[in-house]
């Protein structure tokens, strides 16, 4: 008889854990930089904390980090699928393919792919308008420029990189008719070394203010150690290098989306969306604006802050020609998001730039 009940009771606590792990939302995340990266993907992951705060026990979330763009990053997805993942955010535009490829072999998990543009019944896309900030930041950095000279460390040539320098160009071009910009592409999104060696290489050459579309706080420590020189936080505030030389940031907070896209796995509403959002919805922050900035500039960039969160303002209106002297925007006309000459897909630099895109 207590043998039986024994069974019986061994059985049903069986039976709970095993709805209990049925009932656990199995979330992975794929990054390209290491978490610790101070930049985009520390922001990510803390997306991936805020899931775990907002749902406790009933998900359960895994990571890999620092997983190269191509042949490793498709394993390392297909591995977190087959490991019973019902959802995946893979987070750099590199993954892109690697996403697509593997979501046709696996038609009942769901799939979230930052800052690319193919989707699948079970693929969704997403990204912020860092544009948004990089127009804030060019504000700032034409006014506090004393050389004229603006550096810009790129990562790759691509839609998301090219709009973020057109975007800071022209603003820091508005305040500043002189200013000139110097662009070095790294060819990586974080190499705190080759990061740092660009860094030095822009302010040999006379640059006062260096941006950055990298990942890790080189070349802030570069510019601190050079002295007199203005920097801009990428991606998260990098605030331990307030009040100067980093005088502000942009900040991308990923964890309402992620929040949101996980519950409506749990619910069962789930459905393959695009979303690009901007400093309105809260995607893209803006880090505070340091004393070192002059108290009218950083009214003035609030302003814009304020206007580019309620749409009374869109960073790139016209008139605005391209590189070559063609026009793409008349007076008053703002840029649209799709089409051959749409952001989504921008390819070329604006009137200005005097250097040419790499293939």
């Amino acid at each position: 008889m207590k043998l039986t009940k024994l069974f019986t009771s061994a059985a049903v606590a069986l039976g709970l854990a095993t709805t209990a792990m049925a009932d656990t939302t199995k979330v992975g995340f794929v990054y390209v930089g290491p978490v610790g990266d101070g930049g985009w993907t520390y922001e990510h992951d803390k997306g991936r904390q805020a899931v775990e705060a907002a749902f406790g026990d009933k998900v359960e979330t895994t990571f890999v980090e620092s997983v190269p763009e191509g042949a490793d990053a498709e394993r390392v997805i297909t591995q977190m699928a087959l490991q019973g993942a019902d959802l995946i955010f893979t987070t750099s535009f590199g993954y892109m393919d690697p996403t697509i490829n593997v979501a046709k072999k696996f038609p009942n998990v769901k799939f979230e792919h930052a800052t690319g543009y193919k989707q699948a019944d079970n693929v969704s896309v997403y990204s912020a308008r860092f544009y948004e900030g990089r127009a804030v930041q060019g504000h700032i950095a034409g006014h506090m420029t004393k050389t004229n000279k603006i550096g810009y460390i790129a990562s790759f040539p691509i839609p998301e990189v090219i709009r973020g320098i057109n975007s800071a160009y022209i603003h820091a071009k508005k305040v500043n008719p002189d200013v000139e910009f110097s662009i070095i592409w790294a060819y990586t999104w974080f190499d705190p070394a080759k990061e740092a060696d660009a860094a030095k290489a822009l302010i040999e050459q006379g640059a006062d203010v260096i941006l950055q579309h990298t990942d890790s706080t080189a070349p802030q420590a570069a510019a601190q150690a050079a002295g007199n020189v203005v920097t801009f936080g990428q991606a998260s505030d990098m605030g331990e290098y307030a009040p100067f030389p980093r005088v502000s940031s942009i900040i991308d907070d990923w964890a309402p989306y992620y929040v949101a896209r996980t519950q409506a796995v749990m619910d069962g509403t789930w459905e393959s969306v695009s979303t690009w959002d901007g400093i309105g919805a809260g995607m893209v922050g803006i880090g505070e604006i340091s004393d070192a900035v002059p108290a009218d500039v950083k009214a003035s960039a609030m302003e814009m802050v304020a206007a580019l969160a309620d749409g009374s303002y869109h960073a790139f209106t016209g008139p605005l020609n391209k590189q070559d002297g063609s026009a793409w925007l008349a007076e008053g006309e703002t840029a649209p998001d799709f089409g051959d000459d749409g952001l989504a897909g921008m390819n070329f630099y604006l009137e200005g730039l005097t250097a040419q895109i790499p293939n």
